[in-house]
């Protein structure tokens, strides 16, 4: 079952996010594959994030496929025009990768390369109406015709913690009505308040013209939990989160933080409108079988 066909069935989804390697190996990411594919319907190839030169999201994407799972390719903004972004969609497509996930993306000076020349010829918002008018009407964004017009199941991310906190759900809805058919959000550590976010987009009618996939970490060590505290932006992690983390020994906090994650995926399962969760485990893939065996949530490949 495919991730569109799983999230369309009304089953609970699960998607993790990967990191292409920092070199022309397809080793890792076949690694990941091994660790994820019986746990998730699909798994997330990363476009150099961070503005960090990695292989490419598209040649991931079918190293992910061989591997036996079924990718979402990340596009972003930064780095292409409207002519390589639309290029993209129409090779991945023509591929069979079908699931696209679309970003404005990270400006290059955060990243390894910061003289780069940023492009950001469209946002996040209007590249997403730019391919939806691809697939529905077989038209280029010159207006030009194509032949065969490209299948994809598009996607937007969201962060329902990044201030201004009462325009978030208003953000989304653009992104909805811009195309987006799901959404995966950024890392949930306070479930209340992604509650009430919830709330919001129940309020629209958001949650009945697109997938929620809400976004779960396994903290691993007090060295990453810092990291995400101060410098992940518009991450919230509760003090409760922070003390519960830090209360136990230093080689335990892995531990700990994986019976965190599949206490929040349990939570997060029980709240209208949310259609499955994102596991953001790059690097720590092997986090992922714990995460969900904790959350009663059994491998793929048993149907569950």
């Amino acid at each position: 079952m495919s991730l569109r066909e799983r999230l369309a069935a009304g089953g609970f989804a699960v998607t993790a996010e990967i990191s292409p390697p920092r070199g022309a190996g397809a080793e890792s990411i076949t690694r990941a594959v091994t660790l994820l594919r019986d746990w998730v319907d699909a798994v997330n190839v990363t476009d150099n994030q961070g503005a960090n030169v990695r292989l490419a999201s598209w040649a991931g994407s079918l190293i992910a496929m061989a591997a036996g799972v079924e990718p979402v390719m990340q596009m972003t903004c930064r780095d292409r025009n409207r002519i390589a972004l639309q290029s993209d969609l129409l090779g991945a497509a023509a591929l069979g990768i079908r699931n696209v996930l679309v970003m404005t993306g990270d400006h290059p000076k955060f990243g390894d390369h910061p003289g780069a020349k940023p492009v950001f010829d469209l946002d996040s918002v209007q590249l997403l109406w730019t391919l939806r008018g691809m697939r529905d009407d077989g038209i280029l964004l010159s207006g030009r015709s194509l032949r065969p017009p490209p299948d994809c199941f598009l996607g937007a991310v969201e962060n329902p913690f990044a201030p201004p906190v009462p325009f978030r759900a208003g953000r989304l809805a653009k992104k909805v009505e811009a195309g987006a058919q799901f959404v995966q959000t950024q890392f949930v550590f306070d479930v209340p308040a992604f509650r009430e976010w919830m709330a919001q987009v129940r309020d629209l009618g958001l949650h009945e013209k697109c997938y929620i996939l809400a976004g779960v970490g396994a903290v691993r060590s007090l060295r990453a939990l810092e990291y995400i505290r101060d410098k992940v932006p518009g991450v919230y992690v509760p003090d409760e989160v922070h003390r519960r983390l830090r209360a136990v020994p230093p080689d335990q906090v892995a531990a700990e933080g994986t019976r965190l994650a599949a206490q929040t995926v349990r939570q997060l399962r029980e709240i209208d409108g949310v259609a499955g969760v994102h596991l953001l485990v790059a690097g720590n893939e092997q986090a992922a079988a714990g995460i969900l065996d904790g959350a009663g949530i059994g491998i793929k490949h048993d149907g569950h």
